[in-house]
């Protein structure tokens, strides 16, 4: 047996996890599990806050590609991944099947990949679009509800920002958590 390296799959934008799936179900039908024992999508979550609602949604860092473990020495293997609806090609390798095997991920690469979605797991999901000091938010809860204010100081670490909010024609210096406020478009 050869041994098991990572690998890049092109697939249909949009697609990763369609592909993903099939992906799956085809190493379980065909008892390729020592063969291609994981398949990755490369995502964080990141939320934004709509109609004073938290959204949270996973964004893929690299659209279109899906990595995969595996050893291609097997022809099956090889031939399962390859032969997936929605799957282009390996990346490395341009398409028609006489050509060279597909390029592995160095490992430095794939320490980098996997450090980041680890250490977006870690940190549980990241704001979309972080605020920026100076621009204009509402604020959607608390007493504050409804008012709209600067953002001053923001504390990423904590999730809060200082905004500073008209109240009887003064500016008010007011800390509110990320929760509270949504940007205006």
């Amino acid at each position: 047996m050869g041994e098991l390296k990572w690998y890049v799959l092109r697939v249909i934008s949009g697609q990763e996890k369609k592909v993903k799936t099939y992906l799956e179900n085809e190493i379980a039908r065909a008892k390729l599990t020592e063969f291609i024992p994981q398949v990755l999508i490369p995502s964080e979550k990141v939320y934004e806050m709509r109609n004073g609602k938290k959204r949270v949604r996973e964004k893929n860092f690299f659209p279109g590609y899906v990595l995969v473990s595996a050893d291609l020495s097997n022809g099956e293997a090889y031939h399962a991944v390859n032969n997936i609806p929605g799957v282009i090609g390996f990346l490395g390798s341009n398409g028609s099947h006489q050509t060279k095997d597909p390029v592995a991920l160095r490992q430095s690469e794939v320490n980098r990949i996997l450090g980041k979605v680890d250490e977006v797991d870690q940190f549980e999901e990241k704001l979309e679009k972080p605020f920026i000091k100076g621009e204009s938010v509402k604020v959607m809860d608390g007493p504050f509800s409804g008012f709209t204010g600067t953002v001053e100081e923001i504390f990423e670490d904590k999730k809060k920002l200082n905004v500073t909010v008209k109240i009887f024609g003064r500016n008010t210096p007011v800390e509110l958590s990320y929760m509270q406020v949504e940007k205006l478009d």
